[in-house]
């Protein structure tokens, strides 16, 4: 079964260099934003936290960190 088969949110088991699809589906949910991230378009998640992110600005956020360029 082609790991975008399904089609909902898929469930994922964030690794260091790759994913594991648990449950096919199309897209992972930005921990950060909520907004949808289609799997081929995936990039940046936490091993240790186990979430994704739609941007390094998203992974800011989920941190609690100013972006590049903001007042702290």
């Amino acid at each position: 079964m082609n790991r975008h088969e399904g089609g909902g949110e898929a469930v994922i088991e964030y690794r260091d260099s790759n994913i594991r699809v648990i449950r096919p589906g199309r897209f992972v949910r930005c921990a950060a934003t909520g907004e949808a991230i289609p799997l081929e378009e995936l990039k940046y998640w936490s091993v240790e936290r186990q979430e994704a992110y739609v941007s390094p600005d998203a992974v800011l956020q989920r941190l609690g960190l100013p972006r590049p360029g903001q007042a702290g």
